[in-house]
């Protein structure tokens, strides 16, 4: 199914670079200096990366054992702002999952992007009540909003507080776009009423059933960090979001996908071997 397949994107996505994923994993701290995004949202890295605390008002991180919860200062500031409207709003609070690596750079599973700080995963599941013990948080119950068919949203699991949330986020400051499941995105196009502008900003991208992505804007005086283009300022429900539902479907490899090594910026290198 379409959800599964994320990490294969990497394949078709694979060019040749001198330090591959696992020589950034390998990685368990953050480079000195001042943090400077490198290079594009799927072939870069972060300097001076700053980690989300692993808990906070309105918001906890999943799965740690990655160590992929460090990021721009910005995108740290997104998420707690986020999870504080949540929490203000009377929502549960929110499952945090990979910002990026200690020092960005590719990752050996799971994303293409997420290297330069600037890209953050939330989940749709929510946590009421008390938080989970650390070791609970590894493979929390993460359910999705599509049918397992693929077919359309699950009714069972879907509601108006993930309209709330993915609102919410699209309103927010230095937000570029954020990726949900084509079937989100139509549902959006269907039921939201009055100021649709937001609509905008949430941009269909294959599985992200289950978790919706953020993807925030270069910051000011990070002069190496390379923007994403920009795309139609309509609310984007016609032909950009049909032409999602003729796409053949994405048939996964038989054998295991190569590891993703993107070529990066020169400037990387000394990113991943300063002390």
């Amino acid at each position: 199914m379409v959800r599964f397949l994320v990490p294969l994107l990497a394949v078709f996505l694979s060019l040749t670079g001198a330090a591959g994923a696992n020589d950034w994993a390998t990685v368990t701290t953050p480079s000195p200096g001042a943090t400077q995004s490198i290079g594009f949202y799927t072939a870069g890295c972060l300097q001076g990366a700053q980690a989300l605390p692993l808990e906070g008002p309105g918001y906890e991180a999943i799965r740690v054992s990655r160590n992929r919860y460090w990021g721009q200062p910005v995108t740290i500031d997104f998420i707690k702002t986020l999870a504080e409207k949540m929490r203000a709003a009377g929502q549960a609070h929110l499952y945090i999952g990979d910002i990026g690596q200690p020092r960005g750079g590719p990752a050996p599973s799971g994303h293409a992007s997420h290297q330069i700080g600037l890209d953050a995963d939330i989940w749709f599941e929510r946590q009421p009540g008390a938080r989970r013990a650390p070791a609970d948080r590894e493979n929390p119950r993460l359910r999705s909003l599509v049918l397992a068919d693929d077919s359309g949203i699950d009714d069972a699991v879907f509601n108006e507080q993930h309209v709330f949330l993915l609102r919410t986020a699209a309103q927010m400051p230095n937000l570029d776009r954020m990726f949900v499941n084509k079937w989100i995105k139509q549902r959006l196009c269907q039921t939201v009423g009055g100021d649709r502008s937001w609509l905008r900003k949430v941009v269909p991208w294959y599985g992200h059933d289950s978790h919706f992505h953020i993807r925030l804007y270069c910051p000011p005086g990070n002069p190496q960090c390379q923007p994403q283009a920009d795309y139609a300022h309509d609310d984007g429900c016609g032909e950009a979001l049909d032409s999602w539902f003729r796409k053949a479907p994405v048939v996964p490899p038989t054998t295991p996908p190569k590891p993703y090594k993107p070529k990066l910026p020169a400037a990387c290198t000394a990113v991943l071997n300063a002390r």
